[in-house]
């Protein structure tokens, strides 16, 4: 029950977040890039199928790792590399593949996916400690 409760909150921060980053900060910046590939609304279950599956990921190899370990700095360094290696998975594949496909958005979205998961991670890492996780 208690990773439950790990997964959600960690969940809440991922969305909070990533939401604000999609919703208002850099909405614009990606439909001036990449506006002929985006659809006019996303598709729900694959993204949170994405969702579901990406936080299990930032808890099963950031946030318990850390808490194991019980250092902050774990959670933000596994978190940063988490994010670097899944987000540069996504966007150096369809930059080999997609013609057209803007580096900028490579460099953006790499920056973007290492800073979140590292924020993530560590948000984990505090409601893990809070829970009493070890």
């Amino acid at each position: 029950m208690t990773l439950l409760k790990l997964y959600s909150a960690t969940a809440l921060a991922f969305f909070a977040l990533d939401l604000v980053w999609l919703g208002l900060v850099a909405r614009g910046f990606y439909r001036t890039h990449l506006g002929h590939f985006l659809r006019d609304q996303p598709l729900w279950p694959a993204a949170l199928a994405f969702y579901a599956v990406y936080i299990a990921g930032i808890v099963v190899f950031a946030v318990l790792p850390s808490l194991r370990a019980e250092s902050l700095g774990t959670a933000i360094a596994l978190g940063a590399f988490l994010g670097f290696f899944a987000y540069a998975t996504f966007d150096l594949t369809a930059l080999a593949l997609f013609r057209d496909f803007p580096p900028i958005v490579v460099v953006v979205d790499l920056a973007w996916g290492t800073l979140l998961t590292a924020g993530v991670a560590g948000c984990g890492y505090a409601i893990g400690r809070w829970l009493g996780v070890a």
